[in-house]
């Protein structure tokens, strides 16, 4: 669907954990821009309603954590879950998943998500505007396959998963490697 798009240039605002600062918070910000996270890399992305959310939390963001060697097996440098939420959330739910392997981007104002096409609203959940879940191979800043989850809308009364999974992309990636290799 968005094969060849090229990703929307934003900047992140993000909390970095910096040693020089003492005390209780020791965080500064930095921007950091989508060519920071994209540029000559092949990655995976994807994208969810909210941190400390159930299918988040119990399926999608813990499969991409443990399946991370597979993935670099198969000629991904990175792993990176966006949410339409701010660093501090982010990172917060970084720490409560215990991620070593995949890196958090917060898109706080969902610049990154409306520009991809992607922001939904989900008010009936009580959320406001956020990401529909997906999934993306992005290679050096462009598209390289979509895994969209069906059914794209504001206020979806069901949050479908299955197509943006991990085991989804990682047989995506496993049969597009076969095929170059026959």
């Amino acid at each position: 669907m968005k094969a060849g798009v090229k990703l929307p240039d934003v900047t992140f605002r993000t909390r970095v954990r910096d040693e020089s600062i003492e005390g209780p918070n020791p965080f500064r910000w930095e921007d950091k821009t989508t060519a920071d996270y994209f540029a000559g890399k092949r990655v995976v992305l994807f994208s969810l309603p909210g941190a400390f959310t159930p299918t988040c939390s119990t399926y999608q963001l813990p499969g991409f954590e443990k399946g991370f060697a597979d993935f670099q097996a198969e000629g991904i440098d990175a792993i990176y879950c966006m949410s339409v939420n701010d660093s501090f959330v982010m990172n917060a739910w970084a720490r409560a998943q215990e991620l070593q392997n995949v890196e958090v981007i917060p898109d706080g104002s969902g610049e990154f998500t409306r520009k991809m096409g992607m922001l939904v609203a989900k008010d009936n959940l009580g959320f406001g505007n956020r990401s529909w879940r997906y999934a993306a191979i992005i290679n050096d800043g462009v598209v390289e396959a979509w895994f969209e989850e069906p059914g794209l809308s504001d206020n979806h009364g069901e949050d479908p998963y299955g197509v943006s999974s991990p085991e989804t992309v990682l047989k995506h990636l496993k049969e597009a490697k076969a095929e170059v290799a026959a």
